[in-house]
Parts: C-alpha cells; structure tokens; sequence
C-alpha cells in the first residue's frame, strides 16, 4: 500500500553513522548553485531526501532506546546522533534556509503549497542563535532521562512486580481497600525518585532559559511559541481557554463525578476512585495481551474504512508496533513517524484496560496520518503542525466507537465503555488547563524554588479539580502530580495542543454522525495535506472551525452533553 521513494541524491546503501560520512552530503547542498526555479526545486528534492534519512535515522535511535531503557549501548547511540550529530546539521540546516530565503526564485514557488514551509524558515532564521546548539543538544539528551528514570519504576502488588502502568488496572477493582493500597504504592514509588526528578527538571529549566536569552527573549515561553511556530493564536488565547474550560467544563465534569460518586455508594470521592468499578460490576477486559489488542484494532478500522485496517497491517508486518507494557521499558505512548519508509512505528504500554484501547484508537489515528501525509513530495511537508496532529488521533478514538463491539460484544459492556471515553473528553480538558497553566506559569517565573513549583502547582491544580475529589491525607501525592506527565520533561510546552484538538474531534464527531462517510472523506482531505496549509484551512479542509474561544466550548459542551445522555450517563 506504500512504495518507499527510490533515494536519487543519497546512496540507496547509506547508512548514517559518523557526522564525517554525513557531512558531504550538506557541503554538495550549501555549495549548490541555484540559477532557475527547475534548480530550486530539485536542490529542494534533494535536501529533503537527505533530511529523511536523517530523521529515520534519529527515530529509530528514539526509539530503541525507549523500547528498552536498561541498555546502555542503546541510551549511548541516541546520545550519540544528539552531541555528535544533531549540534552539526543544525549550522548547515541554518545556512541552507538563509539560501532558500536568498534566492529570487523562492518566489515562483506554488503560495499554495509552500507558503507554511516559508513561513516557517522565515521564523527559523530569526531564532537561529549558534550559542544554542550545544545547549539544544544537552536538553535532548537530558529531557530522554527522564524515560529511563521512569521507565524502571515498578510497584509490588500480592507478591507480584508491576510496572506502574500495568499496576493503574487495580484502581478499578470495586474493593475500595485494594484501590487505596495500591494508590498509595504508586505515589510512594513516584516519591522515592522525586529529588532526583526536581533536580533533573532544574536543570532543564536553567538551559531552556538560557536558550530563550541567546535568541533575545524575555522568557522560554514566548520563544518556544515561536519554535513550534504557533501563528494563530497567542499565550493570552490559552488563557481564555483556560477560563472557558473552568466555566463550561469543570461544572458538567463536577455532575458526572456526583453521579459516580452515588452509583459507587460513597459519600466522598478520592483519586483512588475515580476508575473504579460500581457495585456488582468488573473492570472491562477488551484483551489480553499487545497481540489480541492489535487484531482487534485492525478489525474495528476495516469496519470504519479498509484503508485503515491495511495500515496496521502494514506495521505489523513490518514490525512497528511495541504495544505490551513491561519493566524497563520508558512510559507513556506515541506514533512515531518515519519519513524515508514512511511506515510509522506505534509504541504504548497496554495493561488490557479501556484506556489502553482509547489509546490504541488515538495512536492508530497518528498513523494514518502518517501514511496519508507521506506521499507528499518534501519532508517539511509532512511536519504538520501539533493541533493538527493530535485531531487526527482524537477524532479516531471517537469515529471509531461505533465499532467497539468488536472489543466488548456484550450491549451493556460497550454502553460502558462508550460512556468511559465520553466521560474521559471531559476528564482531559481541565487536567490539560492545568498543565498548560502550569508551563506558563513555570517559564514566565525563572529561577524559582522548588518550594515556589510546588506552591504554583497546587494552587492551579486546585483551581481545576472537581470539588467533589478529596485529597485529604493525600496532599504529598497531589503535590509530586505533575512529575507523572513526560511532556513537562520531554516536549515543552507540547499540550494545549490536546485542548484544542480535542474541541476539534468533538466537532469532528458531530460531523460523523451527521453523515460519516462524508466525515470520513473530509478527515482523509485534510490529513493527506500535511501541512501545506496553515492551521485555519487546515480545520476548514475537515470540515470544522479551527476555535477553542468561550463561545465555541459551550456549543460543543451542549453536543456531549446530549451524547452523554444518550450514552446514560
């Protein structure tokens, strides 16, 4: 279903290595001479051949190491391509956007396919700072230990050892002493590593700062909005967001947990249950193990359309999936794109949980995408932009729920589950106010204390918690809260992206079930795009307004709630 490019620039049997077999490749590209618009697009061919081996390269580096985080040989070779390889592209990357940005023959380029690309050079050459590459280098290498910190956590639980993904599956157990127990043991777990993560986290402050500084910004917040080159909305918009989800959200958030709180019979609600079960149920058991999970999923997409089935298919046959969680393997989820062989690699960590099929769902969804993009001609094209990334994943998760009978043939067990995700769309917006708030907060205020972090953490994370969740006794956990979330470590300032994607997958569903093919073909449109064009039309080519303002939540919010009722709960 997918035909690698033959490389034309790049000998077919390169393989990146050492950054003195590399270099020649970018001398023959700086040292080009562009003399006509049929030039220019073949030097551009030729440097996006390059970055693709390049990037393939560096992913599976990534990759490999979060896939099993106690090898040493591993974390060493993805250390490698970030101090030894990486620093040196980035001069050459530099050079080669200014030659770009130099010729007149930029300018018979097609404006309607290469105007986010220029834009986004245009923003490059601007930040571009040399005094930041080996600072860029060192967080990379920095922001990837907290996989492995993370990844080697495991709790004890009746004389059996858990990763602490896998131990999540006993907070939905109905025996409310079993769910405290094993609350407590995580958070324990996560206490003992908490020095070591503040003094990490520290760190990556005190660097990322100093990057903002070079490029002659205030602070890391206003420069990393222009490195993910968010154009179309500023930090003021996220603030109005944040109040529109404190407004409209964590009310209708505050009924639900009522409701649980009655079907569960308890007078108060705590964290530990907040996943449990009611009286007289079990926990949903939609699979066994990483393999089960993967068959059904093929299942539910050839149900939604063919093509998405044969996309997982196309992994599995080559192996790119990672799916069962395991000791000493890092935490967390992602689909990975690969841009030269443009079959991507999806790695989760599944504890045969509702959540781990949601996830499942949201990262198949990041794979279509891949493959829909990947046809496009240049690398750049298919870096599409995070709020575009992450409504793929998110309206997949919702598409796909008409077909969860596949996963839970029982009609109560799937009224259960579909309710489970509908409940979660509205969990997630004010954990990801909370943690957007928090970024702000966090890079507006250099240098703080870790007492000052904590303070500013519990005050927002109090600002956006459902009254109805009693923390009592549990206030050291509440406080480390944040240390659980790797973008804060790995992807900064990587979340406001989730709230605004997933106002457009609920708009995305909407449309769905108005007319589902048409939806269907509007979310190909749009995803096969890449990003060729800029966010607005990006959304519009769904079928959806690219909005997260007060007025568009409450439009949505009232769509869930009916879907909610529909749903039972």
């Amino acid at each position: 279903m997918l035909t690698v490019a033959e490389r034309r620039f790049v000998p077919a049997d390169f393989t990146v290595s050492t950054w003195s077999d590399l270099e020649p490749y970018y001398r023959q590209l700086d040292s080009r001479t562009i003399t006509s618009l049929c030039d220019l697009e073949s030097w551009l061919l030729q440097w996006s051949e390059l970055e693709a081996v390049v990037a393939e390269e560096a992913c599976w580096r990534q990759i490999r190491m979060t896939r099993d985080t106690t090898d040493p040989g591993l974390e060493a070779a993805f250390n490698d391509y970030c101090l030894n390889i990486e620093p040196h592209i980035k001069p050459y990357t530099n050079r080669l956007q200014q030659k770009l940005a130099d010729t007149p023959f930029a300018a018979g380029l097609d404006p309607e396919r290469y105007a986010p690309y220029l834009r986004n050079t245009t923003s490059a050459l601007k930040l571009y700072r040399e005094a930041n590459v080996p600072l860029q280098a060192d967080l990379n290498v920095l922001g990837q230990q907290y996989g492995n910190i993370a990844g080697n956590m495991t709790v004890t639980i009746d004389d059996e050892e858990y990763t602490l993904q896998q131990a999540l599956k006993f907070l939905e157990q109905p025996g409310r002493e079993l769910r405290r127990e094993v609350f407590i043991r995580i958070n324990e777990r996560r206490l003992q590593d908490k020095e070591q993560l503040d003094n990490l986290f520290d760190e990556l402050l005190q660097k990322r700062h100093q990057v903002a500084l070079n490029a002659g910004f205030d602070n890391y917040r206003d420069y990393k909005f222009a490195e993910l080159g968010r154009f179309d909305y500023t930090p003021e918009d996220c603030a109005a967001f944040h109040e529109a989800i404190k407004t409209h959200i964590l009310p209708l958030q505050e009924r639900l947990l009522r409701l649980r709180c009655r079907k569960l019979g308890l007078d108060t609600l705590t964290p530990y249950d907040l996943n449990a079960v009611a009286p007289g149920e079990t926990p949903l058991q939609p699979f066994k193990d990483g393999a089960e999970l993967l068959g059904k999923s093929i299942t539910v997409f050839d149900k939604l359309r063919p093509y998405y089935g044969d996309c997982l298919r196309t992994m599995q046959a080559q192996d790119r999936l990672d799916l069962d969680s395991r000791k000493g393997k890092a935490p967390g989820g992602y689909n990975c794109p690969l841009p030269e062989t443009g079959v991507p690699f999806i790695f989760m960590n599944a504890a045969a949980t509702v959540d781990d099929v949601i996830t499942m769902m949201h990262e198949g969804g990041h794979a279509i995408h891949s493959f829909l993009a990947h046809p496009l001609p240049l690398t750049s094209f298919k870096e599409y932009p995070m709020e575009m990334a992450e409504l793929a994943s998110m309206s997949m998760e919702l598409f796909s729920m008409d077909h969860w009978d596949v996963f839970f043939p029982a009609a109560e067990e799937l009224q259960r589950a579909r309710q489970e995700e509908l409940e979660r769309v509205i969990d997630v917006l004010p954990w990801i106010a909370t943690i957007d708030k928090f970024q702000h907060w966090l890079y507006t205020h250099p240098g703080h204390t870790t007492a000052q972090r904590t303070e500013a953490w519990r005050a927002i994370h109090t600002e956006f918690t459902a009254p109805s969740i009693d923390w009592s006794g549990l206030e050291a956990y509440r406080d480390n809260l944040w240390q659980k979330q790797l973008h804060l470590f790995e992807v900064p300032f990587y979340y406001i992206e989730y709230g605004i994607a997933q106002l457009g997958a609920v708009a995305m569903w909407r449309q769905y079930r108005q007319d589902g093919e048409k939806a269907l073909d509007h979310y190909e449109e749009a995803l096969s795009l890449g990003y060729t064009r800029n966010l607005p039309r990006l959304y519009e080519a769904a079928g959806i307004r690219f909005a997260f303002d007060d007025g568009y939540l409450a439009e949505l919010k009232a769509f869930l709630e009916k879907e909610l009722e529909a749903a039972g709960a």
